[in-house]
């Protein structure tokens, strides 16, 4: 058995992660609407002994709804649904630090994990769209290091509220009449920038302490926040040499903020493409890039780029495209775009063909022996400590990766056979974290 073992994550989207997925004949398009579809992804992700869900989420329609939309239900009320009908995987919702509030965010994470018994994680995002911040009253997108400034404040303040319960709080004392000891009850006190807020939260600690920390960032700005955060980080790399390159980079920041490398995993996307042979792997991808919709795909590419693509010819070369200081949006998914589209020469036509997929994530098409040489390499060379695996078709796609290649990781002792754990940390080889105000009492108890 390896000493150092994958961590996998099922990174699930409606019917599959390619824009065409619904139109395809692998899927059924009603399923986008039946929580029970969701629950039958939940129990096959449980079946191969994975880390975790996730589900991205948007706070707007999309780009053309005429032709897709990516997000149907809200994702903690999503996974609550997922968590009655699983045991052990975890459970990872995306929620906005931009149009969200700490108390009520933290107090629904908080829920979450003691409805599954310790399996809540938090996909930190920042949300960059312009159509987001119309529903919520603002003419333009918060500036980047804006969204920043107000996420990490929102961070300090939702970790205070995890902590103002601490361990044993709650007594229970039925012949007493104690219900919870207030000396270990906290207010938070906090009064900064952009939030006042007193605490203490009103929900008691959770299982696991506080759940699973994820962001997906890849930005300068979105590197350090992980640093200083994150216990998970999902990223969009297309190349070994750009994983090595991020997973370094990520690492080393660590230090800054006292932290160790093994204090966080790094997981590049990948969607697989898989049958019994590449040719048929290959063709498999095809039907799928046949049925995309231009009209949709133009639209979605003009918001990752920041230009309007919808009246510009498919079969030339992107226009000339802003500085990346002039991104408001997501800098990581613009340079990657710009850098795939310049790096290949290719047409727009092209690039949505190879962005259809995953949206800039790696796709991969190839037999189950194939997929699985690929993820080893990744992990093997420095690059990966697990991957985020998000099957372009559901249930059929992440079925296969289960089904055929897990068994695979499995026969070479680079994943688990069994959960030893019950906790999405535990999952993730990761501690439990101190209670602040334990340390606080634990501390003057021992200078007196």
């Amino acid at each position: 058995m390896s000493e150092r073992q994958f961590h996998l994550n099922a990174f699930l989207m409606g019917v599959g992660h390619h824009e065409a997925a619904w139109r395809h004949p692998r899927t059924n398009a009603a399923n986008l609407l039946d929580v029970k579809h969701f629950q039958e992804l939940g129990r096959i992700a449980e079946r191969g002994k994975l880390d975790s869900v996730f589900f991205a989420d948007g706070l707007a329609v999309g780009p053309r709804v005429k032709y897709n939309t990516q997000a149907i239900f809200e994702p903690v009320t999503l996974l609550s649904a997922i968590a009655a009908a699983t045991e052990k995987v975890g459970l990872i919702a995306t929620a906005s630090t931009s149009y969200s509030d700490p108390y009520t965010l933290a107090r629904k994470f908080a829920s979450l994990d003691h409805i599954s018994g310790g399996r809540g994680g938090w996909n930190i995002v920042t949300s960059a769209g312009a159509d987001e911040a119309a529903n919520f009253g603002l003419d333009a997108v918060p500036t980047h290091s804006g969204r920043y400034e107000r996420a990490e404040e929102f961070l300090d303040v939702t970790l205070g509220l995890w902590d103002s319960w601490e361990e044993g709080a709650v007594v229970l004392d039925e012949e007493t009449g104690i219900f919870a000891d207030p000396d270990r009850v906290h207010r938070i006190d906090h009064d900064g920038q952009r939030f006042t807020v007193a605490g203490p939260l009103n929900s008691p600690r959770s299982p696991q302490g506080r759940p699973l920390l994820v962001q997906a960032g890849s930005s300068e700005s979105g590197k350090d926040f992980a640093a200083r955060y994150a216990e998970a980080v999902f990223t969009a790399q297309r190349t070994l040499e750009q994983g090595q390159d991020f997973y370094n980079d990520l690492k080393a920041r660590l230090i800054k903020y006292g932290r160790s490398p093994d204090e966080i995993k790094v997981l590049p996307g990948i969607v697989p493409f898989i049958a019994d042979t590449e040719e048929e792997a290959k063709a498999l991808e095809q039907s799928f890039t046949d049925l995309i919709s231009p009209e949709y795909s133009l639209r979605q590419l003009s918001n990752m780029v920041g230009v309007d693509l919808t009246e510009h010819s498919l079969d030339a070369p992107l226009p000339p495209l802003p500085d990346i200081d002039r991104i408001q949006g997501n800098k990581s998914r613009y340079q990657l775009v710009k850098d795939l589209a310049e790096s290949e020469n290719l047409t727009v036509r092209e690039l949505i063909g190879k962005l259809g997929g995953g949206r800039g994530h790696r796709t991969f098409a190839g037999t189950p022996e194939q997929v699985a040489d690929e993820l080893t390499a990744w992990f093997d060379k420095g690059a990966a400590d697990g991957f985020n695996i998000m099957p372009p078709y559901l249930p059929g796609g992440l079925e296969v990766f289960v089904d055929r290649v897990v068994p695979i990781l499995q026969a070479r002792g680079l994943f688990r056979t069994e959960y030893t754990e019950s906790t999405l940390r535990g999952h993730y080889g990761l501690d439990r974290p101190a209670n602040r105000f334990s340390r606080a009492a634990d501390a003057a108890e021992v200078s007196a």
